[in-house]
């Protein structure tokens, strides 16, 4: 199975920058897509693929803000918004597919924000976040995908001494991802390439793509008794259209 997961930073206006022809390109079973900028739950998904379903919740806070969708050519067994009792769901940030033999969490996480003003909004939404992975893999393994909005080592972004107090690379934010690891996950990029030096965002400013500034803040996480099974974790940052580029991972499941 190939699952891939790309941060499009408004699915509107990535439609205008060739995303069916990225998405054809990918060829995934399940592509998890964040940050939608979707206002209205009752109007028709923009883009859906011949031979795909598609299932996506947005910010019911704030318009134009947040917002994940899923398409998956298998069906799945169920489908939840949210983590436990559907927190987070009010600003859009997780869907859970259950299929036979995993549980695919896809997620957009909430951003620390300008001056770390969201610190403990982000902090606790990572505790609720661990809490619910670690339930959903009691019954099943769990792939969690997304923009985690983390950098976890200093291998992972361009500039890691001037990053130190900003949002996604502070010594909280990847403390608590190193933490989630610890709890029975792991990091299949990092296991697959633990040398390699590559990045899935790029600020728009200072010309940072084309520098190559940029940070790892898109990942897959598997259970770890299924790392075994993960045949492939990639960045495809040949794919633009985007801030972010997609990442994917091929797994015999």
């Amino acid at each position: 199975m190939k699952l891939a997961a790309f941060n499009v930073n408004g699915i509107r206006a990535i439609l205008g920058k060739d995303f069916p022809a990225s998405f054809q390109y990918l060829n995934p079973d399940v592509l998890v897509i964040g940050e939608t900028k979707l206002s209205d739950p009752n109007a028709p998904f923009p883009f859906i693929p011949e031979g795909y379903t598609v299932y996506h919740t947005e910010s019911k806070l704030r318009k134009g803000y947040s917002g994940v969708a899923i398409f998956t050519r298998v069906e799945p067994l169920s489908v939840h918004y949210g983590l436990k009792d559907g927190r987070y769901d009010e600003e859009g940030r997780v869907i859970t597919l259950e299929f036979p033999t995993f549980y695919l969490v896809g997620a957009y996480v909430p951003n620390a924000g300008d001056g770390l003003k969201r610190m403990d909004f982000r902090l606790q939404y990572e505790k609720d976040l661990s809490e619910y992975l670690q339930s959903l893999d009691k019954i099943k393994p769990v792939i969690y995908t997304g923009d985690l909005n983390v950098a976890h080592k200093e291998i992972d972004i361009k500039n890691p001494k001037g990053n130190e107090r900003n949002p996604g690379f502070t010594i909280e934010e990847r403390t608590a991802f190193g933490e989630l690891l610890s709890k029975g996950f792991t990091d299949t990029f990092r296991y697959l390439h633990p040398d390699t030096v590559k990045y899935s965002w790029w600020s728009y400013r200072f010309h940072a793509r084309e520098n190559n500034a940029g940070w790892r803040i898109d990942y897959f996480l598997v259970s770890n008794r299924i790392v075994d099974k993960v045949k492939s974790a990639e960045i495809h940052n040949d794919v633009y259209g985007s801030d972010h580029c997609p990442v994917s991972l091929e797994i015999d499941l």
